[in-house]
C-alpha cells in the first residue's frame, strides 16, 4: 500500500525533528560559521542543520508518488554532487571555481536529463541548466538571515505540494521536503541556534528548480508559477546583481549588499527581516496557488503585480539607505 502524502510529510518532520535534536545535541562537534564584516551574526553557531532536512527527507522520497517529470532518478544524480560539495564546503572550503564547476555539472546533467528525447531545443535545454544554476547560488546567497531560507523553503514547497494535490496529481514529494525543513526553521528562528549552511541551501535551491521545472514538463503548471512561488529569493538575488553590475562593482566577491541585508541593517533585525520577507512568501505563494487552481489565465498579471510590489519595496530600502547607510 502506498502511504498518502500527509503521512509520508508526518514521517518527514517526526524524522528531521530527531536528527535537527541529535545536531543541537552534538553541536560542539560541528563546523561553524565565523562572524565576519560580510555576516550579519555577531556568534559562531553550527552550519550544518540542513543535514537534519535531507535525514527527514531519506527514508520517505522513496515511497513518495511523483509526476514522472519529477521522478527521483531524474533529479537525484545532481543533487547528491550538490549535496557532496555543499557538505565539504561547509567543513572546509571549496574554491569557488571548483564550485561554480560542480553547480554547472549539476544544472546541466539535470537539464538534459529532464528534456532527453522530447525533442525541445537546445537553447531551451541550455537556460533550464542556466536556470538551475541560478537557483541554488541564489537560494545560497539569501540564506544570510535567521529563519529566512528555511522559511521559504516550507512556504514554497508547500506551494508545490498544494497546487499539485489540488490538481489531483501526487504531491507527497514537495510537501515531504516542506515537512522536513519545519524542524529546521525552529532552530533557525531569531535568535538562530543553527544554520542550514551550504549543505541545506545550495540542494534546497536546486530542487526549488528542478521540481519547477519537472511541473512545466508535465503540464502541472505554467512557467510563471515556478517564479511567482520563489519571488522574494528571485527578485532579491537578481536585483541585487543587476545593480551591482550597473555600478561595476566587484560582483562575484562576498558582500553584504542584498536588500535583505540592507533591511536587516537599517535595523530591523533578523526577526524584522524575517516578518517583511515572509508577508512577501506567504503573499506570492498563495497568489501562484489561486491563480495555478482557480484562473491560470491571470498567473503572469499575478507575476507582474508582484514584481511591482517588490520593486517598490526595494525602492523603499534604497531610500532610507541613501539617507543614511549604517557601516
Amino acid at each position: 500500500m502506498t502511504l498518502a502524502a500527509p503521512a509520508l510529510a508526518a514521517l518527514a518532520a517526526v524524522v528531521a525533528a530527531l536528527a535537527a535534536a541529535l545536531l543541537l545535541r552534538w553541536r560542539g562537534a560541528l563546523p561553524v560559521a565565523v562572524p565576519n564584516d560580510r555576516t550579519l551574526h555577531v556568534a559562531p553557531l553550527p552550519r550544518v542543520g540542513g543535514l537534519a532536512i535531507w535525514a527527514g527527507l531519506a527514508p520517505v522520497v522513496w515511497l513518495a508518488p511523483a509526476l514522472p517529470a519529477m521522478r527521483i532518478a531524474l533529479w537525484a544524480p545532481a543533487w547528491l554532487l550538490l549535496f557532496a560539495v555543499s557538505l565539504r564546503d561547509d567543513v572546509k572550503s571549496v574554491a569557488i571555481g571548483a564550485r561554480l564547476a560542480v553547480h554547472a555539472i549539476a544544472a546541466t546533467w539535470f537539464a538534459v536529463a529532464l528534456f532527453a528525447g522530447t525533442g525541445v531545443a537546445p537553447a531551451w535545454i541550455a537556460l533550464a541548466a542556466l536556470a538551475v544554476a541560478w537557483s541554488l547560488n541564489l537560494y545560497n546567497f539569501m540564506d544570510g538571515s535567521d529563519g529566512l531560507a528555511a522559511a521559504m523553503a516550507v512556504i514554497g514547497f508547500g506551494a508545490y505540494g498544494a497546487a499539485l494535490a489540488l490538481r489531483g496529481e501526487p504531491s507527497a514529494l514537495p510537501l515531504c521536503v516542506a515537512a522536513a525543513t519545519v524542524p529546521v526553521l525552529v532552530v533557525n528562528l531569531p535568535p538562530a541556534r543553527m544554520f542550514l549552511g551550504d549543505v541545506g541551501a545550495v540542494p534546497l535551491g536546486f530542487l526549488a528548480a528542478a521540481l519547477g521545472l519537472g511541473g512545466i514538463a508535465a503540464d502541472a503548471w505554467s512557467a510563471w508559477f515556478p517564479i511567482l512561488v520563489f519571488l522574494p529569493f528571485v527578485a532579491d538575488a537578481t536585483a541585487t546583481l543587476a545593480r551591482r553590475v550597473l555600478a561595476r562593482e566587484r560582483f562575484w566577491q562576498p558582500h553584504r549588499a542584498h536588500y535583505y541585508q540592507r533591511l536587516h541593517r537599517l535595523g530591523a533585525g533578523h526577526a524584522g527581516t524575517l516578518a517583511a520577507y515572509a508577508v512577501l512568501m506567504l503573499g506570492c505563494a498563495a497568489s501562484a496557488v489561486a491563480c495555478a487552481w482557480a484562473a491560470p489565465q491571470w498567473g503572469v498579471l499575478a507575476l507582474t503585480a508582484w514584481c511591482a510590489v517588490h520593486a517598490g519595496f526595494f525602492a523603499a530600502i534604497d531610500y532610507h539607505w541613501r539617507r543614511g547607510a549604517p557601516s
